[in-house]
Formats: structure tokens, sequence, C-alpha cells
């Protein structure tokens, strides 16, 4: 696992990490390829994920991958993806309602142009801390208002991680606005 922020570190210590973050922290730091060329690594989450109507759409980095992202840590954590992955907003159907968000929970957000999509990691008293893609174009952790939440959704566990609670942290002061 690549080294995390300071204010992320408690990650380290949590035993058992919910899988879909465990698997979403492996992918920290994967960047989108500036200018005409692809990372390779996100166009084979593509072909990994073996949809056809996702490989119709998803055919450069520069398209909205936060969907994709998604897609791909539930995939390695034995979750189905919901219908129609790439538009951020239908994770709003995956799992079950979440009510309170905790740890590792699918949390959907409205955005200017759209939607976004990521995992919970925290929170303060304005913000969701979240882990997710094309957040500044890579995998990293963001603050994002809490007024901008659409949905709280969370794997169906046939048993719950203890660690699957809410976390209080800090804030940064900074909140994304925007984030493709």
């Amino acid at each position: 696992m690549p080294q995390l922020p300071q204010l992320y570190r408690f990650l380290e210590r949590l035993d058992p990490l919910p899988r879909m973050l465990r698997e979403a922290l492996k992918l920290l730091d994967t960047r989108e390829q500036p200018g005409p060329g692809n990372n390779p690594v996100i166009m084979q989450w593509v072909r990994e994920l073996a949809d056809p109507a996702v490989a119709s759409v998803y055919t450069a980095d520069a398209v909205p991958w936060c969907g994709l992202f998604m897609a791909i840590v539930a995939k390695r954590a034995a979750r189905q993806p919901v219908s129609g992955p790439l538009w951020a907003l239908n994770w709003g159907k995956f799992g079950v309602e979440a009510g309170q968000p905790m740890l590792g929970d699918v949390l959907t957000f409205v955005r200017p142009e759209g939607g976004h999509v990521a995992l919970y990691v925290g929170e303060s008293a304005r913000s969701y801390h979240v882990l997710g893609g094309n957040q500044s174009d890579r995998v990293c952790f963001t603050e994002i208002a809490k007024t901008r939440l659409r949905a709280a959704r969370r794997p169906a566990y046939a048993n719950r991680p203890a660690t699957v609670k809410p976390y209080i942290l800090g804030s940064s002061g900074s909140l994304s606005v925007n984030e493709a």
C-alpha cells in the first residue's frame, strides 16, 4: 500500500478494513496520463470488468472515471458493480441503504456536471472524507461538503466488520467542488 497522508494513517491500524476500501487503497495515487495518451492501468480496468457497455463508452482516461474506479474496486472485493457503473449516481442503487455513512460505504454526490462516487473514510462537521478515483485526475483522498451527498450505500455484509463505523476527523479546510 502506498504511503498514506498523515490524516488517514489511522487506516493502517484498523483490522479488518472493509474489503472494498482495502482494494481501493491498493490503487492509491493511480493517475490519468496527461496529454493524448492513456494510463494503461486505468485502461486495463475496462478490460478486467469485461462489460461491453463500459468498453463502448470508456475509451480514454480523459473520460470521467470515478464510476470505473468504483466498479473495479467492487469487482475485486467480490461485490457486483451496479448496472451502468460509469454513471456515478447509479451507485446510489448499490448494496443496501446506509443511513449514517460509515467506513467503506459508497457515497454518491451531486456536482455541477452530474455526479461523483467515492468511499467513506471519515467526516468532519461539514464534510465527508472520501477515497475515490478521478479526484484531481487520480485516486486520492478528498473532502466533499456534506450538503452535496445524494446517497450513502453499504455493501450487504453477512458479517459486518467491527471497523465499519463513523470516524470523526479534522478538516483540511479545503473542500472539493468539482471532482472531474
